[in-house]
């Protein structure tokens, strides 16, 4: 994985100490909070419910086990022992103190993270393939690209203070597990028919209370011309983007408004400016980042392992395990193996200090000390020998992590929502746990299937609730915690917005209409067919009637 050299980390050492200077003022009563919150904001620290909240970037979802042993230290020393990974690949500790924030960040900057850029109106943390590097059916390593993005967006001044946040995605396989579709800028790595390596370049998806998919604004872009083109691209986002209406300032609204087309022609005819005084990309650059990605030191393998065929076969709980959560790599004898940290009763994403500790362990023994987050807030251990993964499972289920429950109905995506969250209507956490709950049987889930359930506490989307099969809002009724439930929806290459079913229900109203609808699906679909499948071919009709009667 890439590694800051001396000029990142000075600049990142220089960027703390004038924030620590900031915090003492702060606390002395020189700075007000209205002077200082645009300052924090700038360095991730959001003040929430009850505390103060860091939030650390982790571009393109890379760790290594040093970073995750940093990742644990701050959680012990700054916070409560844990921290919560978000749909953005970051984590946040949710319970800092002021006076500690430059600290935590100094002990991050130990071990290459930061927080910057993870808040405000700015590119924030850029995210692809959690099986990055791994998986067979990639065009090249995504990240490579995730690391020339972040060094080209980090500190430029044209674009630290955008009409509004803006997130930018990228796969480079068939099968997009980074929700492309969904963000303000999308990048699909594919090759021409000549061969040639390239972007399709998408823009104008995001979620909230205006939620769209991504429109192609250039089927196919040279790779060598990607910061040129999104040079012009965020140009015109910053000309004609709306700042005097915070929900209209999203990009989404600029090209809803003024059509693909018109943004399409404003793109094009800016970037031919750009062209006159900026020179395309130099591909050894390219050439010298990738190098950091270069793939670990595989050991030449047969694709079949006798003894991992043994331990699935004697062991049944394993055998569950794999079928979820291990997934095929492209060097023989390997496997990708993800970490769910939805644990029925735990709160989906959080995972303590210990935790962290311990995986680091097993990925530093077993994935050659890599580690990946996942836009669904789980991990994962890209490089696993299949002879080892029942030695990685076993220390896996000691510590908790081993729910086989990958991409089932108990992996469910939620924000942190009212239990923290001073922006929620309702609670989240305690709907994903009741419904883990009610869902626990694994044999249930496995015959449920593939079925992805979202959870929003409030209309900004943070638990993608729009790209979920099942997907639930939380709003607030007359002062009564009520929930929206949408169906249909989706985040990978088949993105789609989920259709609200009909008026919102209570608590307890929730939990059982998500059952009913579940029940309903098992009673009508065809043999085969997934929980998406089945909603887009009979429409929610079905559902709406089982859930609210004939009438």
């Amino acid at each position: 994985m890439y590694q800051y050299d001396n000029f990142d980390q000075a600049m990142l050492d220089a960027r703390i100490e004038e924030f620590s200077d900031q915090v003492a003022r702060r606390l002395s009563g020189e700075l007000t909070e209205e002077q200082f919150k645009p300052l924090r904001l700038m360095n991730g620290i959001y003040l929430q419910m009850h505390a103060y909240m860091l939030r650390v970037a982790i571009p393109y979802g890379t760790l290594d086990a040093q970073k995750l042993r940093g990742l644990a230290h701050v959680a012990r020393a700054y916070d409560k022992g844990y921290g919560h990974f978000t749909t953005r690949t970051n984590i946040q500790f949710h319970w800092l103190k002021l006076e500690q924030a430059p600290d935590a960040l100094r002990a991050l900057a130990q071990v290459g993270l930061h927080s910057i850029q993870t808040s405000g109106n700015c590119i924030r943390n850029i995210t692809t393939d959690q099986f990055a590097g791994a998986s067979a059916d990639e065009v090249c390593d995504p990240r490579i690209w995730g690391e020339v993005l972040r060094q080209w967006s980090t500190f430029h001044p044209e674009y630290s203070f955008l009409p509004r946040k803006f997130k930018i995605a990228i796969s480079a396989s068939a099968q997009d597990r980074a929700a492309v579709q969904w963000h303000d800028v999308g990048l699909y790595i594919v090759r021409n028919e000549a061969g040639e390596t390239g972007f399709r370049v998408l823009a104008g998806g995001g979620m909230g209370r205006t939620p769209i998919l991504g429109k192609t604004v250039r089927e196919f872009l040279p790779q060598e011309h990607l910061l040129t083109y999104l040079e012009a691209l965020l140009r015109v986002y910053n000309r004609y983007g709306r700042r005097d209406n915070a929900f209209k300032a999203r990009i989404k609204i600029l090209v809803h408004e003024i059509g693909i087309e018109t943004f399409r022609a404003e793109v094009e005819a800016e970037w031919q400016e750009v062209l006159k005084v900026w020179q395309p990309l130099d591909l050894r650059e390219v050439e010298r980042i990738a190098r950091h990605f270069a793939p670990p030191p595989f050991e030449a393998l047969p694709w079949q392992d006798a003894g991992f065929e043994a331990a699935r076969a004697s062991d049944p709980d394993f055998a569950a395990w794999v079928e979820t959560n291990v997934h095929p790599h492209k060097a023989p004898g390997y496997a990708i193996a993800t970490i769910s940290l939805k644990a029925t009763g735990e709160t989906p994403g959080d995972m303590s200090a210990d935790q962290m500790d311990a995986v680091a362990d097993i990925a530093e023994h077993f994935s050659f000390g890599d580690v990946r987050v996942t836009h669904e807030q789980n991990l994962v251990l890209p490089h696993v020998k299949k002879a080892d993964l029942h030695t990685v499972y076993t220390r896996l289920k000691a510590l908790g992590l081993a729910t086989p429950n990958h991409g089932l109905i108990t992996d469910i995506i939620a924000c942190p929502g009212l239990d923290y969250c001073s922006l929620a209507n309702t609670r989240s956490i305690p709907v994903a746990m009741d419904l883990q709950r009610r869902f626990a049987d694994i044999a249930r889930q496995r015959d449920i299937g593939e079925l992805k359930i979202k959870i929003s506490g409030c209309i900004n989307a943070c638990g993608h609730h729009h790209a979920g099969h099942i997907g639930i809002l939380g709003v607030d009724k007359r002062g009564e915690e009520n929930f929206q439930i949408t169906l249909g929806g989706s985040g990978a290459q088949d993105a789609s917005l989920g259709k609200i079913i009909g008026p919102g229900f209570d608590y307890e109203g929730v939990i059982n209409a998500v059952e009913t609808i579940v029940d309903t699906y098992l009673a009508i679909r065809a043999p085969g067919e997934r929980f998406l499948d089945t909603c887009r071919r009979v429409g929610i009709q079905p559902f709406k009637e089982a859930v609210y009667g004939q009438n």
